[in-house]
């Protein structure tokens, strides 16, 4: 099976890092140090590999090293299932995010069609217990994951949705206005749900194949009000005849966006929510590498993972079995913690890196 990895990183003023560089290879990357010292800051670069806003959801702006705020840029050398790119993100005195692939300027979205990249980190262990809206976020990274476009097809129904809550809002009566907006949603909103039951579908599959040390979780799509119509037509009509009621409401009720991610832990039958801490994050990490595992074999590579404090809630043998599996996908993961002991397991099977905090800016060293 082909590599995904980043044999190289650079970073120029991005987050504490006023300058870095890693040259690697496609073992998965450990990077410790003490608390503030840029260790997030590294995984979230990578992140920005991907299609979407990176781990943090941060604006472009947000990226770069303060006090200077002129822009920031991060260089990768990416291996990938159909060749090698030289990959160039940044942004300029706080304007949008820029990508260039081999030298040529191209949209974000392109990303999705070089790479995959899957993270877990601690603001997700209150996944099962946040709001939806938490919930069909991370199920949207995992269905673009599978399906780039998905992406595309959320940005344009929040954005029909939005005009036609402002009709609502408005009072709007005339039918006229919302016939265009409404045919937007349903086609759109359609694509989701079906993008989103795939993606739960490869989930299940890649969960009942594997030989895991980590709880299996099964997955329900299930609505907060109005289950979602099963066709296009369908769904453009509900949305026609909701239009009062909607008003009254001042938003749309009906739609993806009112989905919500329901999960078990199968082996004991009890909501995600009502498990421990520790459970939780066990079913989180399950999910990640049944992301990772279904993606090996339609993407022809496992993604490149991000797992920051990863070794928070796991036990050593967790930590051991997970390190284990990691391995035997064959994925380079990053994964950050505070001391070097968490990762004494891997070994030479991964790439250690240290990273401190000195002076006003942060420092790596391949050890």
């Amino acid at each position: 099976m082909t590599g995904l990895y980043l044999s190289s990183l650079s970073l120029s003023h991005f987050r504490s890092h006023k300058s870095a560089r890693l040259d690697l290879d496609a073992r998965p990357v450990v990077l410790h140090g003490a608390n503030g010292a840029g260790k997030t800051n590294l995984i979230e670069a990578v992140s920005l590999f991907s299609p979407g806003r990176g781990l943090r959801r941060a604006a472009a702006q947000d990226m770069a090293r303060r006090p200077e705020v002129l822009g920031w840029k991060i260089g990768g050398v990416l291996h990938a299932p159909d060749g090698v790119h030289g990959v160039d993100i940044w942004s300029e005195g706080g304007g949008a995010r820029q990508v260039r692939i081999d030298d040529k300027a191209v949209a974000q979205l392109a990303l999705g069609r070089i790479a995959r990249v899957l993270w877990l980190i601690p603001a997700m262990d209150r996944l099962w217990i946040e709001s939806a809206e938490g919930r069909r976020r991370f199920l949207d990274r995992i269905t673009m994951s599978f399906l780039p476009s998905h992406g595309e097809a959320v940005l344009a129904f929040e954005k029909a949705m939005r005009e036609r809550n402002r009709l609502l809002k408005d009072q709007v009566r005339d039918g006229h206005w919302y016939v265009a907006l409404e045919a937007q949603m349903a086609r759109s909103g359609a694509e989701i749900d079906a993008g989103r039951r795939q993606a739960l579908d490869a989930l299940h599959a890649a969960q009942a194949e594997a030989e895991t040390s980590f709880p299996a979780a099964e997955l329900d799509l299930i609505a907060s009000e109005g289950e979602m119509p099963d066709s296009v037509d369908a769904y453009r009509t509900a949305l026609s005849e909701s239009r009062f009621r909607d008003m009254a409401a001042g938003r749309s009720l009906i739609g993806p966006h009112r989905a919500d991610l329901y999960g078990v832990y199968a082996a004991k039958g009890v909501a995600a929510r009502d498990c421990s801490t520790g459970e939780q994050k066990a079913l989180l990490v399950s999910l990640i590498l049944a992301n990772a595992r279904a993606l090996a074999a339609s993407f022809g590579a496992p993604p490149i993972l991000l797992l920051d404090e990863v070794a928070a809630h796991l036990d050593a043998a967790r930590r051991a079995a997970l390190y284990d599996e990691i391995c035997a996908l064959g994925a380079q993961a990053w994964m950050t913690g505070t001391g070097p002991e968490l990762f004494s397991e891997l070994g030479v099977r991964a790439q250690h890196v240290e990273v401190q905090e000195i002076g006003d800016t942060s420092q790596v060293r391949l050890l």
